[in-house]
């Protein structure tokens, strides 16, 4: 007989899990029409560079001093001219570690 190794409760949740696909996380927001001052400015920049507010910034939304740094910090790692990679390269990057992370963004 074959001996087994003994099976975790992380190995049990895993086998589950590979079996459910679990609802998506439901986070309290501020919507684009409900939005003033600073979150609303964010929200107004967002439409103008991409026509709509995408979910990735409203998850912020309760905290628009937070959500302004990490645009800022996405602005300057994708957009910069002072990296030594092309936006290509970068935004190839993005999307190959979003993949091997199963992340849709």
């Amino acid at each position: 007989m074959r001996a087994t190794a003994a099976r975790t409760p992380f190995d049990l949740w895993r086998t589950a899990a590979s079996h459910y696909d679990p609802p998506m996380a439901w986070i309290r927001t501020v919507a684009p029409e409900e939005a003033t001052g600073l979150l609303k400015r964010i929200y107004d920049d967002a439409v103008a560079r991409a026509g709509k507010v995408f979910n990735v910034l409203r998850l912020q939304s309760l905290r628009p001093e937070v959500l302004e740094a990490g645009v800022a910090l996405y602005q300057e790692l994708m957009l910069s001219d002072r990296s030594p990679l092309t936006r290509a390269q970068r935004e190839m990057i993005a999307v190959a570690v979003s993949r091997v992370n199963d992340c849709d963004y």
